[in-house]
C-alpha cells in the first residue's frame, strides 16, 4: 500500500491522536514525548537537515518518522532516526519501509551516518532489511548506516 510522505512543518496536535493513544495503550511513551516536544519547542526537527515525514493514507496519519541530528554523537554528521511509529492496522504494508526510506533519502548529502536505538524486534528487522547494521556495545545506538 503506497503512503503518501509528507513532509511536516506543523504538528497539530490533533493530527496524532490516534498515534499517541495506540502506541500508550502499548507501554510506549515515545510518541506523547513528541508532540509534547513539539509543542513546547524542545525538538520541532527544525534544524540543519532535520526532518519530521508523516505517512498519510486516505488523508489520516497512520505513521510518522523523524530525523535529528544525533544528541549523543559528538560529530555534527551524525544524524538520528527518531519515532518511527505506525498504526497497527497499517503495518506490514509498507508504509515504515516508505517512512525510513524518506529519512535516509532526506539524510543523504548532510549525514554522514545514521544512528538509531530501538528495543522492538520487528524495528529492528525493517531497520536491517532497509541497510541498517547492529550497533555492539553503545548503550544510545543498536543500529546504524554508513551514508557514504
Amino acid at each position: 500500500m503506497a503512503a503518501l510522505i509528507e513532509r511536516l512543518s506543523d504538528l497539530p496536535p490533533a493530527s496524532l491522536e490516534a498515534l499517541v493513544a495506540e502506541s500508550e495503550q502499548g507501554g510506549l511513551r515515545f510518541m506523547r514525548r513528541l508532540v509534547e516536544e513539539w509543542a513546547s519547542g524542545a525538538n520541532r526537527f527544525d534544524g540543519d537537515g532535520e526532518a519530521l515525514f508523516a505517512a498519510l493514507i486516505d488523508g489520516r496519519v497512520t505513521g510518522v518518522c523523524g530525523l535529528n541530528i544525533d544528541p549523543y554523537a559528538a560529530a555534527a554528521r551524525v544524524g538520528r532516526v527518531r519515532h518511527l511509529y505506525v498504526l497497527s492496522a497499517y503495518r506490514r504494508l509498507g508504509v515504515g519501509r516508505q517512512l525510513v526510506g524518506r529519512v535516509i533519502e532526506a539524510a543523504r548529502g548532510r549525514f554522514d551516518i545514521l544512528r538509531l536505538r530501538t528495543q522492538n524486534p520487528a524495528a529492528a528487522r525493517l531497520y536491517e532489511q532497509l541497510g541498517f547494521s547492529r550497533c555492539a556495545g553503545a548503550p544510545d545506538c543498536t543500529h546504524l548506516m554508513d551514508l557514504h
